[in-house]
């Protein structure tokens, strides 16, 4: 089985909470931050990745898209600070290089 992740992106001054879910993060991400697709992240330019879990397959992660979906935000913020109390990009300095 593949893993698969659900995470959390927000944009430079943390007003916005996007959650989204995928299997393959790394390539996530660099979508997000090069606005490689029109829409809600690129329009609210997020790009910053704040949180992630890695699930073992992506029903899993769906499941918990939809149970962290239906959370208000403060339950959102309260697993962010828990986690990444400095909302920092999680992605930084990872290395990007797709074919």
């Amino acid at each position: 089985m593949n893993k698969s992740y659900v995470y959390f992106l927000s944009n430079k001054n943390n007003s916005v909470i996007y959650i989204g879910v995928t299997s393959d993060l790394l390539k996530r991400v660099y979508q997000y931050k090069t606005k490689a697709y029109k829409g809600f992240t690129s329009k609210y330019n997020c790009d910053k990745l704040i949180y992630f879990e890695e699930l073992l397959d992506i029903n899993q992660a769906i499941s918990r898209e939809k149970q962290l979906k239906s959370g208000n935000r403060k339950r959102k913020e309260d697993l962010i600070n828990l986690n990444n109390p400095e909302w920092n990009d999680l992605s930084e300095g990872w290395l990007f290089y797709f074919d």
